[in-house]
């Protein structure tokens, strides 16, 4: 029998990645999403037959429960989703990322769904104490922004249910994100350095000293897919960074990655002292307890939106359409 997986936020930047990959593996794919943004990111999908679309808010509890039904795993990824985007509607974030978040969980538990994998983020540690160091599962957490509180607020909700339960939470903290996918996204940081600079516009960087993990959208939805195939008792109850140790860049030298390819890009540094965010991740838990390692680094990265963008696929790289602050919702 097919395992039935719920996937929320399925038409998002990672998600439409996501239901691709869990069709491949043969699971069966239940697709929940508002389309806030469209649907053009399922599109191709709509035909096959391990797919079933629903159009409903997360915070709707009568379609979530519906939604649940014969589901054997969800992957929660539906959230109002970075700084600026939380920043900006901070009672829809908090709406969505904690209390509809608490309500997918618990009507999980209700329908006797047994695994619940939650993408969360390394925006959770904030600014490390220990600038030479590496954070890792275990490291406080020290968020700055509404984003990452929303975050950590609903992981301490998912680790603090019984053992007993019947649905098992694991959470995965997921580096910043970049890549090429169905619901193109420039508003990232390396994908929005590397447009810039390819388009011949001068890029100003602030902080360009302060660290980050980075991870290509495929390898993200990956970690998800082999959460659900790997052992039960391995993740239950688990947290996991998701990266690659070595994939932790300064601004500097994402920019650096992207002048091999673009000699001539134009870039300003401003100096400043203070960012609310600044960590260097260990991923050395996944990689030992799943054996899951990347399968591309920034620079192929940065290689594929520089051909995206050279051989005009896009017509237009600056429409708001791919960003998660200024895109026009579509109508209900």
């Amino acid at each position: 029998m097919k395992r039935k997986v719920l996937v929320t936020g399925a038409a998002g930047y990672i998600g439409s990645v996501l239901v691709r990959q869990l069709l491949e593996r043969g699971f069966e794919v239940r697709a929940l999403d508002h389309l806030r943004f469209g649907g053009e990111s399922l599109l191709g999908l709509l035909d096959h037959d391990g797919l079933e679309f629903v159009k409903a808010d997360v915070r709707d509890v009568g379609a979530v429960r519906a939604a649940m039904s014969g589901v054997w795993a969800v992957a929660h990824l539906a959230a109002i989703v970075g700084d600026p985007a939380c920043k900006q509607e901070p009672e829809l974030a908090r709406s969505v990322n904690l209390t509809a978040s608490k309500g997918v969980y618990q009507e999980a538990e209700a329908a006797g769904v047994g695994r619940f994998v939650f993408a969360s983020t390394c925006s959770n540690y904030g600014k490390m104490k220990d600038g030479d160091g590496l954070v890792t599962e275990e490291s406080e957490l020290r968020p700055v922004s509404l984003y990452a509180e929303t975050k950590v607020e609903f992981e301490r909700y998912l680790l603090s249910q019984v053992r007993t339960a019947t649905c098992a939470p694991t959470c995965l903290r997921f580096s910043t994100v970049y890549g090429i996918s169905p619901r193109m996204r420039f508003d990232l940081t390396v994908n929005e350095f590397t447009r810039d600079l390819v388009m011949g516009r001068e890029l100003v960087i602030f902080g360009e000293h302060f660290w980050r993990p980075y991870c290509h959208v495929r390898d993200l939805a990956r970690s998800v897919v082999e959460v659900l195939e790997a052992e039960r008792e391995l993740v239950a109850f688990e947290v996991f960074n998701v990266g690659d140790t070595n994939e932790n860049y300064q601004k500097a030298t994402i920019v650096e990655r992207i002048r091999d390819l673009v000699p001539d890009a134009r870039v300003e540094y401003v100096h400043r002292d203070e960012d609310p965010r600044d960590y260097r991740v260990s991923f050395a838990k996944i990689r030992d307890v799943l054996g899951f390692t990347v399968t591309r680094t920034v620079p192929d990265g940065v290689r594929e939106i520089r051909d995206i963008l050279a051989s005009g696929f896009l017509v237009d790289p600056y429409d708001p359409k791919f960003g998660n602050t200024t895109a026009k919702p579509q109508p209900s």
